[in-house]
């Protein structure tokens, strides 16, 4: 049995960590709201504008939306979204995985040649790609210092133009999409090209109509939409995707640091326990040589 400073020492150790991991939970809580709020704010607005640009692209010719051309799939570049710090369960090693096995397993044969290309929105997926030699292309983490609508604007255009330009023919972003504080859905999602709408329902008389598409009327014109709503709900899209991975990260890790709390709670139990048991242990030993003592002098 350890002996009973071993025992204090270790109970201290546990109560530091536990105030550590108290203090990171309420931190990522505090956090957590704002984000919270930003991505509840921006998702029905998202949303919307992703179903309208669906109609859009389902109804447009190759040659008139250049974000919707559908290409031989022969170069392939996956934006991962992780998190500049860890301490968030599994967070990111989920999205790190997920980034990865995409190259193995839907585009292999891309993969071996080095055709499947990958670029790191955060310092955690960044580091695990370098550390295993994966083809980086660039790295934003620094996106996530201060999330603003301006520079996740830049960082959009420099993917779009990676498409538009024909370097790479299909863009998947993998993140961990936002549904509570206690759920995070890791999500893969085709970025471009344009996903088409499966079924448009085009009446017979609407088709005849100019910019009437699925009851949606475009105005001031189709031409104007393609060159102006497309890029700007793209770049949307990509901010959702961003705030998603943000919020995600604070609840992840205000889960975790929740679960640390709660466990160094019970280790400190047993601990103090063991070390009850050990003191009484201890002063019983001293009584029994006292009681030895005594009875050697009478004899």
């Amino acid at each position: 049995m350890a002996n009973l400073k071993e025992i204090r020492v270790r109970i201290a150790s546990v109560l530091t960590t536990r105030q550590i991991t108290s203090a990171m939970k309420m931190v990522s809580a505090a956090k957590l709201k704002k984000a919270q709020d930003a991505i509840v704010q921006l998702r029905p607005y998202a949303d919307k504008l992703q179903e309208i640009l669906s109609h859009l692209s389902s109804s447009l010719d190759a040659a008139d939306n250049i974000y919707g051309k559908e290409r031989t799939v022969k170069n392939v570049l996956i934006v991962l979204l992780t998190s500049n710090r860890g301490l968030c369960g599994s967070f990111n090693s989920s999205a790190i995985k997920m980034a990865i096995n995409i190259g193995y397993e839907k585009y292999a044969t891309e993969m071996s040649q080095g055709r499947v290309k990958f670029i790191a929105i955060g310092k955690k997926g960044n580091d695990y790609l370098k550390l295993k030699n994966y083809p980086l292309l660039a790295n934003y983490s620094h996106l996530f210092d201060k999330i603003s609508f301006d520079q996740t604007m830049t960082v959009a255009d420099s993917v779009m133009n990676l498409f538009t330009s024909g370097q790479f023919d299909k863009i998947i972003l993998v993140y961990n999409q936002f549904k509570n504080a206690g759920v995070q859905i890791l999500t893969q999602e085709q970025f471009l090209p344009l996903m088409k709408e499966k079924e448009v329902e085009i009446h017979e008389k609407s088709s005849k109509v100019i910019g009437h598409i699925a009851d949606y009327i475009y105005e001031p014109s189709q031409e104007l939409i393609v060159r102006e709503l497309i890029p700007k709900s793209l770049k949307i899209q990509f901010f959702k995707a961003l705030l998603d991975s943000n919020a995600s990260e604070h609840g992840a890790r205000m889960t975790a640091m929740h679960k640390a709390t709660d466990n160094a709670t019970d280790l400190i139990r047993e601990l103090t326990l063991h070390y009850n048991k050990a003191r009484q242990s201890a002063i019983t030993g001293e009584i029994l040589e006292i009681v030895g003592g005594a009875e050697a002098l009478k004899g």
